[in-house]
């Protein structure tokens, strides 16, 4: 196996080395560190327990595919990567999300009352959602893993734009319920499927701008189909007696979901899967990503056990779960009362959709396009950006739930809870960071499972802190929200300390070695191309 040598091969020692670093605390942690380098034979490249046609594979992409293409060749590709495959991406993602939370918009245009709600059985709507997609995780990676992106997500989109399209025809809660848990299940392919995607066509450079534009489609999706909505709704008013208007955007949502379904089958999936480009551009697509050291798809990588095993020695694993599990607390209740909680300051349904919704999501795409822009221009500030944007979601969640409930607070109010939207950048960002930082087919997919189990789990437990006898204002949840902000913004400080520490040890074993930077850059290219995941591949350098 492949990633097995990389293991072996990875443990080696330098006896020269080892025995100079021998004494201090630092210096045995260096030595622990430097028992991980391979050893390096200047000249040649680490191809022993390789099999003729992974030494190839490995060979053409290097040493030699990126060689012989030009920067302008590279920078075509790139345009049309950019062009091409990140307004698809940008479609289906704002569907999924506008597909995933419409029903805190058909809450407030009578789906609750329609269906004789009571109690809990409205949260629950969300919960059973995010549980279903918890237990179908780990399938939607395995069926990718096992055939193919493309073919995966488009057949799951397909079918969960039918199932958002026959809520239309539900008769009562128990139908809603099984329908949003249908849902969940099928949902749960496209954002591991995004992640590996935006992986294989962009450097890690280049990861944060990508993942937080077709992040914006969960804000500017929302802008098209709030606009759809508000129509729907506003024509169902002028017309008593005809189809309810929650009714009609499930219509409205189920075959647009169909439609990006099939373009997804046919044009998403990793450079080699995708119909988008020719055969030539899908090695100069490969060959570009080969220096994140995060490995490329030029080989179809099976389940390797002995990478998933060494995965949970990583202590990475479960700073990632449990940051996205406090992430998720606060957004799992705000996605499905959001619209309820504007109309608790005194808007109706309709003003929510103008005067709520739709400024809102402006201000979300503003701050997502300022912090992809920062982050592409500036090194190394990807978790300063994150932290940042915590704190007006903060400041916003603490005001509200300490704001007195009288009439005249009604625009602070509203003031505060528009600002809360800097904080969905924080979410999606984690993700881009475990694009840029995670290595090893199998690892990546142990890794966005373990995330996504803490995504749902928060967002299953986030919406339940929403408890009806807290209605309509809500602001004990609101104020337990502003708590998990404050919380992840100290875990999101340690965790930048904890990759600094490591990228400083792994730069002082390596400058002991006396290794020059060609001999780095090779030998952290080819162990990455082995498919060796990043806390063994001692060349790796965490974004941070």
């Amino acid at each position: 196996m492949a990633s097995q040598n990389g293991f072996m091969h990875a443990q080696k020692m330098l006896s020269t080395s080892s025995s100079a670093s021998k004494g201090s605390p630092d210096s045995e942690r260096d030595e622990q560190d430097g028992a991980r380098l391979p050893v390096v034979a200047a000249g040649e490249p680490s191809f022993d327990g390789l099999s003729e046609t992974e030494k190839a594979a490995i060979d053409d992409i290097v040493l030699h595919a990126r060689e012989e293409y030009t920067e302008q060749q590279y920078k075509r590709v790139l345009r049309k990567q950019d062009f091409l495959l990140l307004p698809l991406m940008w479609l289906c993602y704002g569907t999924q999300q506008a597909d995933k939370t419409s029903v805190a918009t058909q809450a407030t245009f009578g789906l609750r009352t329609d269906l004789n709600m009571t109690g809990q059985q409205y949260p629950w709507l969300t919960t059973i959602f995010y549980l279903s997609y918890l237990v179908a995780e780990p399938f939607s990676n395995y069926l990718m893993q096992r055939f193919s992106i493309n073919q995966t997500l488009g057949t799951m989109m397909i079918l969960w734009g039918v199932v958002v399209g026959a809520i239309a025809a539900s008769q009562n809660w128990a139908t809603v319920m099984a329908l949003r848990a249908l849902q969940g299940a099928l949902e749960s392919s496209i954002s591991p499927a995004f992640l590996i995607i935006t992986a294989s066509y962009w450097k890690t450079e280049e990861h944060s701008l990508r993942a937080l534009i077709w992040g914006t489609s969960n804000s500017g999706m929302g802008i098209i189909t709030a606009l759809g909505m508000y129509g729907i709704a506003r024509r169902a008013q002028d017309h008593e007696g005809g189809l309810a208007p929650w009714r009609a955007i499930s219509l409205f949502l189920g075959p647009l979901t169909v439609t990006l379904g099939i373009l997804a089958f046919l044009f998403l999936g990793t450079p080699r899967e995708s119909l988008l480009l020719r055969t030539e551009e899908k090695r100069i697509a490969q060959a570009r990503v080969v220096a994140s050291r995060t490995g490329t798809d030029r080989l179809k990588r099976k389940w390797d056990w002995e990478q998933f095993r060494e995965t949970f020695r990583d202590p990475v694993v479960y700073i990632f779960f449990f940051l996205v599990l406090i992430n998720a607390l606060p957004n799992g209740g705000t996605t499905s009362f959001g619209n309820l909680i504007f109309v608790s300051f005194g808007f109706d349904p309709l003003e929510t959709i103008l005067k709520g919704i739709i400024p809102q999501n402006v201000l979300g795409i503003a701050w997502f396009l300022t912090v992809g822009i920062l982050t592409r221009k500036f090194r190394r500030i990807r978790f300063i950006m994150m932290m940042a944007s915590l704190v007006p979601s903060f400041v916003g969640t603490l005001c509200i739930s300490l704001l007195p409930k009288t009439p005249d607070y009604r625009w602070p109010k509203y003031g505060c809870y528009l600002i809360t939207v800097t904080g969905t950048v924080t979410g999606l960002m984690i993700w881009s960071i475990a694009i840029s930082n995670v290595a090893g087919r199998t690892k990546k997919s142990v890794v966005s499972t373990s995330l996504f189990i803490a995504y749902c789990v928060g967002n299953s437990i986030g919406a339940q802190l929403f408890r009806a006898e807290w209605a309509p204002n809500y602001l004990p949840a609101i104020g337990i929200s502003s708590g998990f902000y404050a919380l992840e913004f100290i875990m999101m400080f340690c965790f930048r300390l904890y990759y600094v520490r490591i990228n400083r040890r792994r730069a002082k074993v390596i400058e002991q070695r006396g290794m020059c930077e060609e001999e780095v850059k090779r030998e952290g290219e080819i162990l990455a191309e082995r498919d060796t995941p990043d806390h063994l591949n001692p060349y790796f350098v965490y974004d941070i």
